[in-house]
């Protein structure tokens, strides 16, 4: 099995540097996609991908191109959903992993949400990006990143 690459959904994401110094430290490719406003690396590990404006391109593009044992790194509940389908790993910004047994119920607080918000019953506010986010998401990759690579050799 080829070694595992990291994408990042990268618009939006609060831990890009976070997650190329793991890979740096792990020797694993990073792919920050974006619809622009992230500055090419001259690092020959870190590829950075502008895709057409678009609501779902950079999804689109991360999940052609991502393959089983890869590490998709997201805040993007469908987006999760959909890289776990291809046999990806998937971690949340502040470091929470989505897994095959916890999609589901991330995906119905979701749409629960959503409609709350629709309806006015509640504000559309996200909690802010914390230290101990940047933290746990740091330790949670650097777990992931490994796991993923022992994987490979196997």
């Amino acid at each position: 099995m080829a070694a595992p690459q990291i994408f990042v959904d990268a618009d939006a994401c609060p831990v890009k540097d976070e997650a190329m110094r793991v890979a740096e430290r792990l020797g694993l490719v990073v792919t920050l996609v974006s619809n622009g406003g992230v500055r090419p690396s001259r690092d020959p590990m870190v590829r950075v991908i502008v895709v057409p404006a678009g609501a779902d391109a950079a999804d689109d593009w991360i999940v052609e191109q991502a393959q089983a044992n890869d590490i998709v790194l997201t805040a993007d509940i469908p987006l999760a959903s959909r890289a776990i389908d291809k046999g990806c790993h998937v971690l949340g910004f502040t470091g929470k992993p989505f897994t095959p047994a916890s999609i589901g119920m991330a995906l119905a607080m979701r749409d629960l949400k959503q409609h709350l918000r629709e309806t006015g019953e509640i504000k559309g506010y996200n909690p802010g990006f914390r230290p101990a986010d940047r933290s746990a998401f740091l330790s949670a990759l650097d777990t992931l990143g490994r796991k993923a690579k022992s994987d490979a050799g196997k």
